[in-house]
């Protein structure tokens, strides 16, 4: 599994910054802050990302995207948990997945390789098998929201409206 150890960290803050968010490291020795399943898991609390070195690149980028995809009232009110619904919840699997390809060393294949070792799971099994074939709501609402475009670009926006 990547983790963050396995990355450029100037990679990952330069695609955070777009969206405004911050990456803090948390030495090995210590718990993570705002972690929804503890460590090595990431935290994120606002527009604060919490990560280790031994913290999956996947759960990094998933915490990221629970942030781009909220309202800005739930970004200013947001705890560790970003609840959501679970097309919110596909978003932002969908989201993670398009970034994913925005950093060195890493991409797609690798990032879906990881998901799955993980445990993410979907109705048709793998997580390739979903995005290629039925993430299309999942696309749709974040096109919708303006968050991708429909060449499943990033636009670089966090959502802006209810």
């Amino acid at each position: 599994m990547h983790s963050l150890k396995n990355i450029q960290i100037t990679a990952l803050r330069s695609l955070f910054d777009r969206y405004q968010l911050n990456l803090e490291e948390v030495d090995m020795s210590n718990d993570i802050p705002y972690s929804f399943w503890g460590a090595p898991e990431a935290g994120r609390f606002q527009s604060t990302l919490f990560a280790r070195e031994d913290t999956p690149i996947h759960s990094l980028l998933h915490e990221a995207c629970h942030f781009i995809c909220m309202t800005p009232e739930q970004r200013n009110n947001d705890s560790h948990d970003a609840g959501g619904s679970a097309l919110i919840e596909n978003a932002c699997c969908f989201l993670q997945l398009v970034l994913s390809d925005y950093i060195p060393n890493f991409n797609q294949a690798i990032h879906m390789h990881d998901m799955d070792t993980w445990g993410y799971n979907f109705r048709l099994g793998s997580v390739a098998r979903w995005f290629y074939a039925d993430s299309d709501d999942a696309s749709q609402w974040l096109i919708s929201h303006k968050i991708i475009d429909n060449q499943f670009q990033p636009t670089w926006q966090l959502r802006s409206q209810a």
